[in-house]
């Protein structure tokens, strides 16, 4: 399985960004959430997650507020900005240009 240090730099915040952009979520429910559409092959640990999302947080590109989670405890909830929008937009070129050419590399 996949560590987030297997990943290629900045591919977790691309992960994070498109996660919630689908609607707001918790920490574990971020993990979760790139663990289950990944069908397992991804797994972010805490120590990974929670420094990028404080990192997204501080760039301006999701806001976090303190909200009631399913079970009734308090959780931070993520959402994306408008600026986190348009970053996300820029790093889903990226990552297409950037897999375009390892494929190219990959199939001679």
């Amino acid at each position: 399985m996949s560590k987030p240090s297997d990943l290629i730099q900045g591919t977790l915040d691309l992960l994070i960004l498109q996660t919630v952009s689908l609607e707001p979520k918790h920490g574990w429910a971020i993990a979760k959430r790139i663990e289950q559409v990944s069908e397992d092959v991804l797994q972010v640990t805490q120590g990974a997650l929670y420094p990028a999302l404080h990192r997204l947080e501080q760039q301006g590109w999701v806001r976090a507020e303190w909200r009631k989670t399913e079970t009734g405890r308090e959780a931070k909830f993520y959402e994306l900005t408008k600026a986190g929008r348009a970053q996300l937009e820029k790093e889903l070129a990226q990552w297409e240009r950037l897999s375009r050419a390892v494929g190219l590399v990959i199939v001679q």
